[in-house]
């Protein structure tokens, strides 16, 4: 996590989010190549190449279920993208949300985060709402014997059913959502002890910015915890909440459709019946600048460093 940080303070606090569906590229492209896993590679590998040499994303995060939907040969896609994000010198995340108990905790966390895996990657999602036990065989990999790995573990998420489970209040006092961030808050300080030089843990919290009015508190009540933030562009959030939660600890705002699909509203491109590949990752590289430009300027604005 500490090396996410340092990139995001170089390269500013985008994540572009790799949720590549073939439903996002143009029809004379999928027309040509096929709805299939090659072509969300080739389009995968065209962004990846440009962000990397423009300097405008820290890391790339590549949601599992939409190559699982295409497929082994959708796996086989997966597994070169995460690649390709490390070689690029972008932090590669997995948005895997496991959650599950005892031994099958154990082999989520080899597949994803195991040293030499097909699925290797440098942080993963996780889901902590089955109970805190099941966090334990992923924290062990955040420790430096096993590759000093790093996981953000879903606090308050961006979609409106988060106030389902997350909001609801408790009879000891406080919501579902505090309890887990107390938890969170916890393992973090244990970390120390084993990264005493390093300003974040490994273990790092989602949070989504599609809400104003707990984004203060909630940064306020984790400081030294690294926040993932979803819900910035398509979903609505906008970049002043993105900022206030890039305060103190940091973290990195995801964008994956206002990236993946930017040909859609580029004035660039208005008028041109026929797109290439090029074409379309040009779009999605312009526009990866504009977000980080639009971050950077909401952080400014806010006096946040």
């Amino acid at each position: 996590m500490e090396q996410l940080k340092e990139l995001s303070e170089k390269n500013g606090p985008l994540c572009v989010g790799l949720d590549t569906d073939p439903s996002y590229l143009p029809e004379n492209i999928v027309g040509t190549f096929g709805a299939c896993p090659q072509t969300v590679l080739r389009y995968n590998q065209e962004i990846i190449s440009r962000i990397a040499a423009d300097k405008s994303a820290c890391c790339c995060k590549i949601q599992i279920a939409y190559y699982e939907a295409l497929g082994v040969a959708g796996l086989k896609a997966y597994k070169e993208t995460i690649r390709l994000v490390k070689e690029a010198g972008l932090i590669a995340i997995a948005d895997i949300k496991r959650g599950d108990i005892a031994d099958t905790a154990k082999a989520y966390a080899r597949a994803h985060l195991g040293k030499n895996s097909d699925f290797e990657a440098d942080i993963i999602t996780v889901n902590p709402y089955m109970g805190f036990d099941t966090l334990k065989p992923f924290t062990e990999y955040g420790k430096p014997e096993n590759g000093g790995k790093g996981m953000f573990v879903l606090l308050r998420t961006s979609n409106p059913g988060m106030v389902d489970i997350e909001q609801q209040e408790l009879k000891s006092g406080g919501r579902v959502l505090d309890r887990t961030g107390s938890e969170l808050a916890r393992i973090s300080s244990e970390f120390k002890s084993i990264y005493p030089e390093q300003a974040c843990s490994p273990v790092g919290a989602v949070v989504g910015c599609t809400e104003e009015s707990d984004a203060r508190a909630l940064r306020d009540a984790y400081p030294d915890v690294f926040f993932l933030i979803p819900g910035y562009g398509a979903q609505g959030g906008a970049a002043r909440i993105a900022a206030t939660l890039l305060d103190k600890a940091g973290g990195t705002v995801n964008s994956s459709r206002g990236i993946l699909c930017a040909w859609k509203k580029d004035p660039e491109l208005s008028g041109k019946e026929i797109l290439s590949f090029a074409d379309i990752a040009d779009a999605a590289a312009r526009a990866a600048l504009a977000s980080k430009q639009d971050l950077l300027a909401a952080k400014k604005e806010l006096g946040i460093a």
